[in-house]
């Protein structure tokens, strides 16, 4: 075996012992059928190894929760920096990472239009360069420039250029070319990898399903949204098909969705939405097939470097599901509220 070879078998082997000791569903709905506390639920995922970190920490309102639950992804990505690590796999993290950069990017660009401070997920190299208390502090988009050309963020900052920060429709805009150029990046990253065609198929559904999702929030909320800005690179849907696919009825919609892998869920939203009348119909239907959809994909690979990404996906999904918990105790909201919002892994 070579090195490549034996680096890849390390680091699989590692990836897969770590999601071995992920919070499982079973855990998830006894911290739902047992808890009235955080602590109830922490003591419930103990042996593993993000309740092992969270126990730790001084919890005892949900904003702890949510901010050490950010930090624990953070140490996970930061534990792959010490590894002899194949370049694909720490290129994959890396880029990874930098989606925070992008949010957080615009968290800052809303809360100068609003003047309304908002929390920043502590991952990225905006966060790692000890700027995000200034991002989160940018006055407008020429301070905001500064900090991602220190933090090696430059890539975008033609795009902040392009943005008026005082005008709602501009910073809208500037979100989806953000994010789009972002995409293209990460395409772009993925043509030269190992797996690169598997990891491209996996992150264009991501997009599509994004784009999905905005499609039905339209459809089923009454009004057409055509000429909106959405996302480019998808796997089955050309912007030009999203773009006439937000001006259609929902039944329309699921039959022209009939020959891709999205019609399934296109039924599943609408008889959910029938059913119960709640735009949440959505998320809660999408985020389900979008996960199903990459597990069948990514999950069976060994020594890849898609493994990398289904890992990262694996983390993403359990803290999603921590937090719809910890919500749910912090707030006193009936557990039956959210149980159809978790998601198996």
């Amino acid at each position: 075996m070579n090195l490549i070879s034996a680096r890849y078998a390390f680091m699989s082997a590692y990836l897969k012992g770590e999601e071995s000791r992920a919070v499982t569903s079973e855990q998830i709905g006894e911290v739902l059928q047992r808890s009235a506390t955080m602590q109830d639920a922490l003591e419930i995922i103990g042996d593993t190894d993000i309740g092992e970190y969270l126990l730790d920490q001084p919890i005892k309102t949900f904003d702890d929760a949510d901010e050490h639950l950010w930090m624990y992804l953070d140490e996970c990505l930061g534990r792959l920096e010490g590894f002899d690590i194949p370049p694909d796999m720490l290129r994959v993290a890396r880029l990874y990472a930098e989606k925070y950069d992008v949010l957080n990017i615009s968290i800052a660009l809303r809360t100068i239009l609003k003047k309304v401070p908002s929390s920043m997920v502590p991952i990225g190299k905006i966060h790692n360069g000890g700027y995000l208390h200034e991002m989160s502090a940018a006055r407008d988009k020429e301070e905001l420039s500064s900090i991602l050309a220190t933090c090696n963020l430059g890539d975008y900052l033609r795009t902040i250029e392009e943005i008026n920060e005082k005008d709602p429709q501009s910073v809208s805009e500037g979100e989806t070319a953000l994010q789009n150029l972002y995409h293209q990046k990460v395409l772009e990253a993925f043509k030269g990898m190992d797996d690169g065609q598997l990891l491209e198929t996996a992150f264009k559904i991501g997009i599509d399903m994004a784009n999905l999702r905005t499609v039905f929030r339209v459809s089923l909320g009454g009004g057409g949204a055509a000429g909106a800005p959405v996302l480019s690179g998808g796997r089955m849907l050309s912007e030009d098909t999203v773009q006439e696919l937000l001006t259609l009825k929902m039944a329309e919609i699921t039959g022209r969705l009939e020959n891709t892998g999205y019609h399934m869920m296109a039924q599943d939203v609408s008889k959910g939405y029938e059913k119960g009348g709640e735009i949440t119909t959505v998320d809660k239907v999408a985020e389900k097939h979008r996960f199903r959809m990459l597990k069948d994909l990514l999950s069976p690979r060994i020594l890849s470097t898609s493994n990398m990404l289904w890992y990262l996906l694996l983390k993403e999904l359990e803290i999603r599901n921590l937090r719809l918990t910890f919500k749910m105790l912090a707030d006193g909201i009936p557990p039956a509220e959210i149980k159809d919002l978790v998601i198996a892994a």
